[in-house]
């Protein structure tokens, strides 16, 4: 579904990203770890179009998708949920899912009701400001507004930020739920290791904007992992 060759990224005059590349499958979770600031969320946001890359390609869906910015990734099928959430807070939770209706035909513009039984809270505060919501709601709510674009490539930055444990739990269990229907690849950027080594089909670990590592789960150990990411 995804496949990035050679990517790099800069910010003004520095080097963010050098010569990228890696694969996210359909029915897969491709975690990217590594230790803050080695160009993680600078990756999403690259593949996402929310920031134009220096070089390389970005194949979607086994096409080239150029110079393409976030809209037109989104009308493509890639829901990016970034770090911070960046929910609504003076709208509704109905009102913030309403705005995934942007990239769809006028004919989708209606909440599925899989996106309540994947995260009942959010049917209980349909009416309740996304700002009154707690931060594992409100993470809740930024993953459900993702899904409903419909999503053929789902983008995760940090999912369980400071948020509660009960919360996390549930939010691993939706992103497995979301792999085993088999219709979406699934990119995880996650510093919590244990829950992203858990999720993982493909593991890609960067150093100082490098890959030094991308390697199937099967293929490497628990231990070998965490001692290359915590370097």
């Amino acid at each position: 579904m995804l496949d990035v060759q050679d990517l790099t990224l800069h910010y003004g005059n520095s080097q963010i990203l050098y010569d990228i590349s890696m694969q996210a499958k359909l029915g897969e979770v491709t975690c990217v770890m590594g230790t803050n600031g080695v160009g993680k969320t600078s990756l999403l946001r690259a593949i996402s179009g929310t920031h134009a890359r220096s070089g390389g390609a970005i194949k979607f869906d086994g096409k080239d998708v150029e110079r393409a910015g976030a809209h037109k990734m989104a009308q493509l099928g890639v829901a990016y949920v970034p770090q911070g959430r960046d929910i609504f807070p003076l709208l509704t939770v109905r009102e913030n899912l309403q705005t995934g209706f942007s990239c769809l035909p006028k004919s989708e513009h209606f909440i599925p009701d899989d996106i309540f039984e994947l995260f009942p809270v959010l049917h209980e505060m349909s009416h309740r400001r996304g700002g009154d919501l707690s931060g594992g709601q409100q993470q809740q709510l930024a993953i459900a507004r993702a899904l409903i674009t419909k999503p053929k490539l789902l983008l995760l930055d940090e999912p369980t930020e400071g948020i509660q444990p009960n919360i996390i739990q549930h939010i691993g269990k939706v992103i497995s739920l979301l792999r085993d229907r088999g219709d979406m690849a699934i990119v995880l950027v996650e510093q919590y290791f244990d829950f992203a080594f858990e999720l993982a089909d493909q593991i890609v670990v960067l150093r100082r904007g490098r890959v030094i590592e991308n390697a199937r789960k099967g293929d490497v150990t628990r231990e070998g992992v965490l001692s290359i990411v915590s370097v």
